[in-house]
């Protein structure tokens, strides 16, 4: 009777140890990665009244089964359904990741490992990428400093957000590439600048230039030259300029120089242009004072005055003989005389009231008379007016038989004035007295281009210089043109138009190659190690014809993958992420991706036999097999990383409360067996009564 007591206790412990594992189950239906338990159920001992006996041939009689008596129920087994994988919950942040698979990620608190499904993750202070719920920091695999790869070895903290992560370092501009239809009857290309075309260069400091090239015709339809102009820095500015040196070749080279004369025959020029002295074998060039003299254009006096000007010693007014000599920015004195009409006087920059026959100054409100001007105000108001012009007006005129008092105001309102102005000559010349013109004479043989240039009206071309071979009689001449040809000649098929060859024959690049350092001007040395040379790709540049544009373009890369070779400046931080494989890639605003760390995975052969440490945390024990503290790789084994989700709770509620049902029901049932026992006990004891 004592045993049916005893078995329904069991009974009742028994499913109420199933019924704490289904509380605890239905409690975490919304924890992170949470594994579902469950528990079977194991009879207990056994009380035998009576063994089992055999058949007995001899008696004839046959065997008996063992009679026994049952304690109860235990429980059997909680197991965890751990490689259950749980429904994904999108969360959009881009550090919560989820496990698909049979993996986990190994945490520590600093001493022990610990593993988790739990991929809610975050950046603490330090930079290290931790648990959000515990603090305990991922661990992974490290970059190998020297390849730049991912390096498996004993996993370490991974610390996403270190000051070396957070930029990315320049890199120097290695390689370029131009591509575009080169057309031939593209007027820019046979002008003297030639079709300029830019490209982007970084030095190994991360600082940013543009390299200006030119492309020039030569003459050929399948021969073209690409030069090196210039080099500019982020502002604009010229290093040329910058660094205080002579020329871009000091900085840079791109091909050769050589040198290209030819030979011109020029008529004799205009007279209007110059006038030839055959005895003396010079020319002489007729240019107007606003040609000849710098400022005159600038000064309102000179301009009001037009052709009334005259060339002066200086300030007295002496007048000049023939031929007198000017140098190059030498002060020339003009004399000149102008009346300066009512109209004039009242608009800008004299702003005077002319009204009822005299002169008053502005008010104080617009259109108001001020206070009259008298004869003697005249030479104070002009004077003021024009002293920032280097005008002195003339109290009297030099040159008049009896000395007149200025300015002097006409009967109509006018005014005259007399006055000399300083300007400075533009360049060597002579003074003559026909129609006050300035003359330059030019002896032969010269150096003075620009006079050469201005006598043929020969093109002014960098790179170009001319020499006289003879002069006839008539002035005409035969001028050597020499021109400096710097760069690579880029050639074409006849044919078809497709590259050919850029400098060598059998070459489809060719090298911008600079200088390791360069003299400047003032003695100092400039370095220049900070640039890499350049392997420049021509192979795609077609010369067909395109309605007379070119339309080629210049580019930092590989023609191949723009990436590589390109250059960059200093790159911050944009963004992270985590790819499938648990590599986390930071991406920078210049362009660069790099491999920070990669995290590691745990993997058991038997993962149920992990043990629960709380917070979504297992522990590894003897049934689960030993982690070897290096880990794994997630897709060794078909798993995978996605982040962004994060793996919910595998429980099913609808089985739970099924099984929540079967046992309450066992409960019940098992309560009955006390009652009823406890019942037949009463009976027992009533006997005695």
């Amino acid at each position: 009777m004592m045993r049916s007591l005893f078995s329904g206790v069991a009974g009742l412990k028994t499913h109420q140890t199933r019924m704490d594992v289904i509380g605890n189950n239905i409690a975490n239906v919304n924890t992170t990665a949470y594994k579902s338990q469950s528990m079977v159920f194991n009879d207990l001992l056994y009380q035998q009244t009576q063994a089992a006996s055999g058949a007995n041939a001899t008696t004839g009689r046959g065997g008996i089964n063992p009679r026994q008596i049952g304690l109860g129920a235990k429980t059997g087994a909680i197991s965890t359904a751990i490689t259950q994988q749980g429904s994904a919950q999108s969360t959009n942040n881009p550090w919560d990741v989820m496990i698909e698979g049979e993996s986990f990620f190994v945490v520590s608190d600093g001493s022990q490992n610990f593993f988790t499904r739990d991929g809610s993750f975050t950046v603490d202070g330090a930079g290290n990428l931790v648990m959000s719920s515990t603090g305990f920091t991922v661990m992974g695999w490290q970059v190998d400093p020297e390849t730049g790869e991912i390096r498996s070895d004993v996993v370490s903290a991974l610390r996403v957000m270190s000051p070396e992560n957070m930029r990315a370092e320049p890199e120097a501009t290695t390689m370029a590439y131009m591509d575009g239809i080169l057309d031939k009857t593209d007027t820019s290309i046979n002008s003297t600048a030639g079709a300029v075309r830019t490209m982007t260069i970084y030095d190994a400091q991360g600082y940013k230039y543009t390299v200006k090239f030119s492309v020039h015709g030569t003459g050929s339809d399948d021969d073209f030259r690409i030069q090196l102009d210039d080099i500019q820095d982020e502002n604009g500015v010229s290093l040329v300029e910058k660094y205080g040196l002579e020329n871009i070749e000091q900085i840079a080279q791109f091909g050769e120089t050589k040198d290209k004369e030819t030979t011109n025959y020029y008529p004799a020029p205009s007279k209007d242009i110059a006038v030839f002295d055959p005895d003396k074998n010079t020319y002489t060039l007729t240019k107007t004072l606003e040609q000849m003299l710098e400022g005159y254009s600038d000064n309102d006096l000179l301009v009001a005055a037009g052709s009334n000007v005259k060339v002066v010693a200086d300030g007295t007014g002496k007048a000049l003989t023939a031929d007198a000599d000017y140098a190059e920015g030498a002060s020339v004195f003009v004399k000149g005389t102008v009346t300066l009409t009512v109209d004039q006087l009242q608009a800008e920059p004299y702003n005077l009231i002319y009204s009822g026959g005299k002169w008053y100054q502005q008010g104080t409100t617009a259109g108001a008379l001020g206070a009259e001007i008298q004869d003697a105000d005249w030479a104070t108001l002009m004077g003021d007016k024009f002293k920032d012009q280097n005008v002195t007006l003339l109290s009297q005129d030099p040159d008049a038989a009896a000395p007149t008092t200025l300015p002097k105001v006409n009967a109509n309102g006018s005014l005259e004035i007399a006055f000399t102005a300083e300007c400075k000559a533009k360049q060597a010349s002579k003074y003559s007295n026909t129609n006050g013109n300035f003359g330059v004479t030019l002896t032969v043989p010269t150096d003075n281009e620009a006079v050469l240039r201005d006598v043929f009206q020969m093109e002014n071309g960098d790179g170009k210089t001319y020499s006289i071979d003879y002069i006839a009689p008539d002035g005409s001449a035969q001028i050597t043109t020499t021109e400096t040809n710097k760069g690579n000649h880029i050639y074409f098929d006849h044919d078809t138009g497709a590259f050919s060859y850029i400098g060598s024959q059998g070459s489809d690049t060719a090298m911008l190659t600079f200088s390791d350092s360069a003299s400047s001007l003032s003695g100092g040395t400039v370095d220049l190690s900070q640039f890499s040379d350049v392997e420049i790709d021509f192979s795609s540049v077609i010369n067909w014809g395109k309605g007379g544009k070119c339309t080629l373009e210049m580019t930092n890369g590989s023609k191949e993958n723009s990436a590589i070779g390109s250059g960059r400046k200093v790159g911050e931080l944009s963004s992270i992420e985590i790819g499938q494989d648990g590599t986390i890639t930071a991406s920078y605003d210049n362009g660069l991706t790099k491999t920070l760390c990669k995290i590691a995975v745990a993997e058991f052969a038997n993962a149920s036999g992990l043990a629960k440490a709380g917070n979504n945390l297992y522990s590894a024990t003897q049934n689960s097999g030993e982690f070897d503290g290096v880990g794994v790789d997630i897709t060794a084994s078909g798993g995978q990383m996605t982040s962004g989700v994060l793996e919910m709770s595998n429980v099913d509620l609808s089985s739970e409360f099924t099984t929540m049902i079967t046992t309450q029901r066992g409960f019940q049932a098992n309560s009955r067996i006390i009652t009823v026992s406890d019942t037949m006990l009463e009976e027992l004891v009533n006997l005695k009564r």
